[in-house]
């Protein structure tokens, strides 16, 4: 079993660490404890530790895991995994963040969704850095040389950016599971580059967060700008079977 507490103080260690190895402020970076598939004990658990954001993956399990908890006011819920239209409703009534915008249409929908509720939804948009295929996002894998990668991100964000009730915080991106370490902060680099690109195309976006950086490869993320990281493994342990 594994020691939520001590798992944790590792983690904020680390953070803090990286940190202070690339001259950032650690109250900057927000721990985003990846929940998906732990039940509600091990969340109740680890919100006791004074974590107060968890990520979800799945649109269901985030409806009844929210109302379940719906007493814990100040508990904030990140919806990180791919979204499907016909699920957006869910997302629009109880995500606090949704982390990854892919696409043009899913944010029209969460639009139209929020303004029936009305709520405004903190959101990230999904860059492929990497070029896998395996990976959803925005495809900008050579995006310094391909005009046409920025120029139909460009237009993307404007659409996006219009958008009732969206407030576009800045982008998200995952590495390669497995590659050596200065891919992954190539990788990273590459999004905060892009970021400090697209700012200074669209001034009025003030969209500068990162969300990147999991279990694996958190500490470079932080080092390259992260402002939200997304940890799972590292503080429950290896994911629970459905």
């Amino acid at each position: 079993m594994i020691n939520k507490q001590q798992s944790i103080e590792k983690v904020l260690n680390s953070i803090q660490q990286s940190a202070n190895h690339s001259n950032r402020l650690v109250d900057d970076i927000t721990l985003v404890a990846v929940s998906k598939t732990q039940p509600i004990e091990d969340i109740m658990t680890v919100y006791e530790t004074g974590i107060r954001h968890f990520g979800e993956n799945r649109v269901a399990e985030l409806a009844e895991k929210a109302t379940q908890l719906k007493d814990l006011r100040d508990l904030q819920w990140h919806f990180i995994g791919h979204l499907q239209t016909r699920q957006s409703k869910l997302v629009a009534k109880y995500a606090d963040y949704f982390h990854a915008v892919d696409r043009v249409k899913i944010a029209q929908h969460l639009s139209k969704h929020l303004q029936e509720l009305n709520r405004v939804l903190p959101v990230f948009i999904e860059i492929n850095i990497s070029g896998e295929k395996s990976k959803g996002g925005f495809n900008c894998a050579n995006w310094k040389n391909n005009q046409e990668q920025r120029n139909d991100l460009l237009a993307a964000i404007k659409i996006i950016a219009s958008l009732p009730n969206l407030n576009i915080q800045g982008l998200m991106t995952m590495a390669p599971f497995k590659a050596e370490k200065e891919f992954i902060r190539n990788i990273f680099k590459q999004l905060y580059q892009l970021s400090e690109w697209l700012n200074a195309e669209l001034p009025t976006l003030k969209a500068k967060e990162l969300s990147m950086g999991m279990s694996g490869d958190f500490g470079i993320a932080v080092e390259e700008g992260a402002s939200y990281v997304r940890i799972g493994t590292a503080i429950f342990g290896k994911k629970r079977s459905d």
